[in-house]
């Protein structure tokens, strides 16, 4: 079975080689018939602590790492910086 692969925004990097992504889904409500934003926070293992704050990334599913950690950080790409 394959495993899933979620895109997200980084919002925390406190942490040593764990960052907290934030994946957002959209869908229509049920009765409402208007499109709903919901977010979910993920805790995913950086190895080389290489994503910071902005950063979209890309993570995927892990065999358990730590308590919170399921997830792992496949690929990402940099926030540009603005001059």
């Amino acid at each position: 079975m394959p495993k899933r692969t979620l895109q997200g925004v980084v919002v925390s990097d406190k942490q040593d080689k764990t960052v907290v992504v934030r994946v957002e889904r959209r869908f229509t409500h049920p009765v409402m018939k208007k499109t709903v934003r919901r977010s979910k926070k993920y805790h995913a293992h950086d190895e080389a602590n290489t994503y910071a704050v902005g950063d979209m990334v890309w993570i995927e599913e892990h065999a358990p790492i730590s308590k919170l950690k399921r997830w792992a950080v496949v690929q990402g790409e940099k926030k540009q910086k603005i001059v």
